[in-house]
C-alpha cells in the first residue's frame, strides 16, 4: 500500500477543517497509508522539516507559490509513477510564513496549486482532496468528472 506524509503547522482549530481532513483520509485509506505528521505552532518549521525530510526516503514534494503547477491529470501521473516505483511521498505544507528556502532546497519537486496564497489549514484539506482525487483518477473511478 502507497505511504504518504503529510508534514505540516499546527493542528486543526475549525472543527469544519478537522471533518473535512477526516473525510478524505477515511476515503484515502483504501488506496494508501496517510500519516499527518504536526509541528507545533512556534517552533521552527525550518529545523523540525529538515529532520522529517532526512528522516524521509521517499519523494519529497514542497508546496510553495514559487512551484511546478499541475492540472489534477498531471497530479494523479506522478503520483502514478511514484506508486509505480514503490516510492513514499511526503508532502511538506508550510505556515503562514512560507516554507525556508532550505525546506524547498531539500525537496525532490516543488508543487503550486495557485499563485495565490492560501491559509495553511485550508491547504491541508485541499491537498487531501487532489491526493484522493489522483487515486480516483488513477483507478478509472468516476470521482473526477
Amino acid at each position: 500500500m502507497q505511504k504518504i506524509e503529510i508534514v505540516c503547522v499546527g493542528k486543526l482549530k475549525e472543527k469544519f477543517f478537522s471533518e473535512a481532513c477526516a473525510e478524505y483520509m477515511k476515503r484515502l485509506s483504501a488506496f494508501a497509508k496517510v500519516e499527518i505528521k504536526e509541528i507545533p505552532e512556534g517552533r521552527s518549521l525550518r529545523e523540525e522539516a529538515e529532520g522529517i525530510l532526512r528522516a524521509s526516503t521517499g519523494y519529497k514534494v514542497a508546496l510553495c507559490v514559487e512551484g511546478t503547477k499541475l492540472s489534477s491529470e498531471g497530479l494523479a501521473a506522478k503520483m502514478k509513477g511514484l506508486c509505480d516505483e514503490g516510492k513514499a511521498v511526503t508532502f511538506i505544507i508550510g505556515s503562514s510564513e512560507g516554507l525556508d528556502a532550505a525546506v524547498k532546497d531539500a525537496a525532490d519537486f516543488r508543487l503550486s496549486f495557485s499563485d495565490m496564497t492560501f491559509p495553511h489549514q485550508l491547504m491541508r484539506v485541499v491537498l487531501l482532496e487532489q491526493i484522493y482525487r489522483s487515486f480516483m483518477i488513477n483507478s478509472g473511478r468516476t470521482y473526477h468528472k
